[in-house]
């Protein structure tokens, strides 16, 4: 009795011991499926795990034949290891031979394999399911109350391990990303700052300019200002925006009057000299007027 609580112990242990940065998923069931056999003396173990749309899927088993019947269960689909999942709650049977009408091509398949009860034993975390373990008897078809706890005291803890990992790699991913926002903010103050300067113009016509320049080259506002932080880069130079940011010509001064200066005016037209009196048209007669 004693090595059996030690062995206990140690899956347990086994089991929670998932916070780490080498943490991989379908090792850690497929030694969940080894211990459950051997703690709970059953011929074989069978895990299946839900994917992010809810869609059951086989991740470990002990032997050939528990994973061929637990493919047989997602295939058809129908038994023990779905109801468990769907119904949040253990499911056994004792004689799979009376199970035809219930699971009829599961029964036949568990039959054929030389297994004679089964039971599944949810894995979930209050109201959050992730899966199904799925033992299988041949010699004896059903598990007593206390082992029947063991099983589903290992599954709880399986699940409290993957929920944890799980949110301990989703914080990771969350404080990785609001990192790198940090980043690229600081580069892009940088950029900017270093733009107010080479053109003389404010913080705000610079980030104009950098954001002009990386919508018209379809590229990251964080890798324009990167490349311009480096000196690899100088969007003044080819960019329609800073041309716009140029200072004005400075205007007349107040109170000036409006129009063109005095010598931008066109010259007046000059009056044209009388020809010789010789040449002038005669006087017509008085008596002909």
């Amino acid at each position: 009795m004693a090595g059996t609580d030690r062995r206990v112990r140690e899956a347990f242990i086994e089991l929670t011991d998932t916070l780490v940065t080498d943490f991989d998923v379908i090792d850690f069931l497929a030694r969940l499926a080894v211990r459950c056999t051997e703690l709970l003396g059953v011929s074989a173990c069978g895990v299946m795990l839900a994917d992010h749309h809810g869609v059951l899927n086989l991740v470990a088993a002990s032997t050939e034949q528990a994973r061929l019947l637990e493919l047989s269960q997602l295939q058809n689909p129908e038994g023990p290891s779905l109801e468990a999942y769907l119904g949040g709650r253990a499911v056994q049977c004792t004689e799979l031979a009376s199970a035809g009408p219930r699971w009829p091509r599961f029964a036949a398949a568990a039959i054929a394999a030389g297994f004679t009860g089964v039971y599944a034993l949810p894995m979930r975390l209050r109201d959050q399911r992730l899966g199904a373990l799925n033992v299988f008897c041949a010699e004896h078809a059903s598990l007593d109350a206390d082992t029947a706890a063991l099983g589903q005291a290992l599954a709880d803890a399986a699940t409290i391990g993957i929920v944890h990992q799980r949110a301990m790699a989703r914080s990771e991913v969350i404080a990785e990303q609001l990192q790198t926002a940090l980043n690229s903010r600081i580069l892009i103050e940088q950029a900017k700052g270093f733009l107010a300067e080479r053109l003389h113009v404010t913080v705000e016509d610079a980030f104009a300019v950098l954001r002009g320049y990386a919508r018209d080259h379809n590229r990251k506002l964080t890798d324009v200002a990167a490349d311009v932080t480096a000196g690899r880069l100088d969007p003044a130079e080819s960019s329609a925006p800073s041309q716009a940011l140029s200072p004005d010509p400075p205007g007349p001064p107040p109170g000036a009057a409006s129009g063109p200066p005095p010598d931008a005016l066109p010259d007046a037209p000059r009056t044209q000299p009388l020809p010789p009196r010789s040449d002038r048209p005669s006087a017509e007669p008085l008596d002909r007027l």
